[in-house]
């Protein structure tokens, strides 16, 4: 099994704030929500919550927006992440490597399931594990409904897929410090993209690094 992150390892850059930003440039009513926005930074900056910040900030430019309106703007922003623009052109070679060797190809992303799946089946995964929101009925709810699929959280993720692909060997790839908490537990691992410290803590676990363009 193949298991990729996506932000910064398949792609050039986050996804989550294009995301939210193109969102608002089509609906720029929703910006009033933002009055929130220092309060919940301050609040970040006590707790570091990562999960709880991507759901606040979602909440006040999405909370309460009709599921058919946010799928709209879900797939028309998915199908602009032109390959040549979104996605590092070693990381898709890698994955249709993976494809072709008949491996099972999974996304594991800490991003919101409000567009990564549909960034799954437009590079043909699998599977795509990723942080899930609540809905009421047809309108954005936008709190956590699974823990941030994130640090120790993608490590639960990474060992229930083993319980469902048996025997299947893992290598997973990711660029970030908190991807390790995984992929050191994974039979191959690859961090590609890391800063300084993501580096030191893969030499420290005798975990490969490399650079994709």
């Amino acid at each position: 099994m193949a298991l990729f992150d996506l932000d910064g390892t398949l792609t050039w850059q986050d996804t989550l704030l294009p995301f939210l930003l193109g969102f608002l440039m089509r609906r720029p009513h929703r910006a009033l929500g933002l009055w929130r926005l220092p309060f919940t930074l301050g609040r970040y900056w006590q707790d570091r919550d990562h999960g709880m910040l991507k759901s606040r900030v979602i909440r006040m430019i999405m909370g309460g927006e009709r599921r058919s309106v946010i799928d709209a703007w879900a797939e028309t922003f998915v199908g602009s992440l032109a390959p040549t623009q979104r996605f590092r052109p070693v990381a898709l070679a890698v994955v249709e490597a993976h494809r072709a060797a008949g491996d099972r190809l999974v996304l594991m992303s800490a991003s919101p399931d409000l567009y990564v799946p549909l960034i799954g089946e437009l590079l043909g995964f699998e599977r795509t594990v990723c942080t899930e929101l609540t809905w009421q009925g047809e309108r954005l709810d936008g709190h956590l409904k699974t823990p941030n699929r994130r640090g120790e959280e993608k490590l639960r993720c990474m060992a229930l897929l083993r319980e469902q692909y048996r025997g299947l060997p893992i290598i997973a790839y990711g660029n970030s410090a908190s991807d390790l908490d995984h992929m050191r537990e994974a039979e191959r691992a690859l961090l590609v993209n890391g800063n300084d410290a993501a580096r030191r803590l893969a030499a420290k676990w005798n975990i490969a690094v490399s650079y994709w363009n």
